[in-house]
């Protein structure tokens, strides 16, 4: 007796219809559906909704160690780069259905309803759209913190260096004597160095006092403040 050879689907669609109906199946599949976008809804409610939650019951033994950050750390960074860490309620870019999805992964996972999600990100990221380089983390207790997503592209190496001068007050007047002392040696020697004592000491102080003025007026005047002053600040003045 010659063997025809055997469909799986055929076989999948017929070993279906002996248990469920069609319409039974159909329904099962949009029920399915219905509560998945429910449960995508409700994470994204809560990322969009301020929350003071500092704890979240996450169990120990499932997390990965390498995405538990302190907030010493995470401080560090954002100062360095400058950097924000706030509220995901007031990101303003869309949050990527991927990091969606890893919520309420890790929501099943620890059987627990997360809140209280913190985003690191450039300022812009807070106040204009399309824009990269977010992390998602979500706090664990004791000022420990698991990051959850990130997305974007890579932030720019020379960003650190750029955003040096920015850091506190001490690298601020630092990057003005450097460019006061440049000044100085470009201004050229003349018959006033020979009249007056000093003269390239009191080049540099007039060039010191001149760029460390505009540099002020600027940073001050338009709103702006130190790294280590803006990094965890939810307003605007950056």
């Amino acid at each position: 007796m010659l063997l025809h050879k055997v469909n799986l689907q055929e076989e999948l669609l017929s070993e279906r219809k002996k248990r469920q109906s069609e319409a039974a199946i159909l329904a099962q599949v949009q029920s399915i559906l219905a509560k998945n976008e429910r449960e995508r809804e409700m994470v994204t409610d809560k990322l969009q909704r301020k929350s003071s939650t500092i704890s979240n019951a996450l169990q120990f033994d499932l997390l990965e160690t390498d995405k538990i950050f302190h907030i010493d750390q995470i401080r560090k960074i954002c100062v360095d780069y400058r950097l924000r860490f706030l509220d995901s309620s007031i990101f303003k870019n869309e949050i990527p259905e991927e990091a969606i999805t890893k919520i309420r992964h890790l929501e099943k996972q620890h059987q627990t309803s997360l809140e209280g999600f913190r985003i690191i990100a450039p300022s812009k990221a807070f106040h204009l759209l399309n824009y990269d380089d977010p992390l998602l983390f979500v706090p664990i207790g004791n000022n420990y913190y698991y990051l959850i997503h990130q997305w974007g592209t890579e932030i720019n190496p020379w960003r650190k260096l750029m955003v040096l001068p920015f850091k506190n007050l001490g690298y601020f007047t630092i990057t003005a004597i450097l460019f006061s002392a440049l000044l100085a040696m470009l201004v050229p020697e003349n018959n006033l160095s020979k009249s007056v004592p000093m003269a390239s000491l009191i080049v540099f102080l007039f060039a010191f006092k001149s760029i460390f003025a505009v540099f002020a007026y600027y940073f001050f005047m338009m709103g702006k403040n130190f790294n280590e002053e803006i990094w965890k600040r939810q307003y605007y003045n950056n």
